[in-house]
C-alpha cells in the first residue's frame, strides 16, 4: 500500500514532467520532453542561456561638489571667469577682492608671506593656508607661473582672486594627487619679506 505523501509526489513529477530520483542521485532540473518521440539532440544539455547585454553607458553630469566638511566655500565665481576681471597676455584672470596699503609689488624672485585657498571649477577646495591656520612662505619663481606672475601684480595687504589656466599651473592631467586643468585662488599678500 502506497502512502498519501508518495502518492503526492508521483503527481507532481506527472504533472512537471521531472524524473523522479531516489537519495544518492543528483537531481536533474531539466524537463523532460512532453512529445512523444524525443528531440533530436535528446542527450546534450541545453546551451546556458545567453544575459542580456548591459544597458548602454549614460551621460551623468555630476551636480557642484558640496564642500567636504572644514572646507572653505568656493567663491560664487569660481566656475568661470567673470567679466570684470583683468586679463594678462598669459591668459591669466584676477581681481581685487580686498585692497591692499602701499605701492610696493614683490618682483619674480621676491620671497613672500601669503594666506590662500585654492578650488577646482566645480568647487572642490585642494588647499588652503587659511584652513590650516599658517600662512605659507616661498620665493615667487618656486611655485607654478600663475602664481609667479599673479603675485607681481599686487601689493602687500591685498586679497585678490586668480583664475590660472591649467598651462600656467600643473597642466590639464597633472597625476600625483595635484589638480589639473584652470584652477582658482584667492591670495592675501601678507609681505614681502626681501
Amino acid at each position: 500500500m502506497r502512502t498519501p505523501a508518495f502518492a503526492l509526489s508521483a503527481c507532481l513529477v506527472a504533472l512537471t514532467g521531472c524524473p523522479a530520483f531516489t537519495t544518492g542521485d543528483e537531481p536533474s532540473f531539466q524537463p523532460e520532453p512532453i512529445a512523444d518521440t524525443p528531440p533530436e539532440n535528446a542527450g546534450e544539455r541545453p546551451a546556458a542561456p545567453t544575459p542580456p547585454p548591459p544597458p548602454p553607458p549614460r551621460a551623468v553630469v555630476a551636480p557642484p561638489a558640496a564642500p567636504a566638511p572644514g572646507a572653505i566655500p568656493a567663491p560664487p565665481d569660481v566656475a568661470a571667469v567673470p567679466r570684470d576681471a583683468q586679463r594678462t597676455p598669459s591668459g591669466l584672470a584676477s581681481k581685487v577682492v580686498g585692497p591692499g596699503r602701499g605701492t610696493r609689488h614683490p618682483a619674480a624672485t621676491s620671497r613672500v608671506e601669503v594666506h590662500y585657498t585654492g578650488w577646482k571649477l566645480d568647487g572642490t577646495m585642494f588647499d588652503s593656508s587659511v584652513q590650516r591656520g599658517s600662512p605659507a612662505q616661498f620665493p615667487l619663481n618656486g611655485v607654478i607661473r600663475g602664481w609667479t606672475e599673479g603675485v607681481q601684480l599686487m601689493v602687500e595687504g591685498e586679497k585678490r582672486r586668480f583664475w590660472i589656466p591649467a598651462e600656467l599651473a600643473y597642466g590639464e592631467n597633472p597625476g600625483g594627487g595635484r589638480p589639473g586643468g584652470m584652477l582658482v585662488f584667492d591670495v592675501e599678500l601678507l609681505r614681502i619679506m626681501d
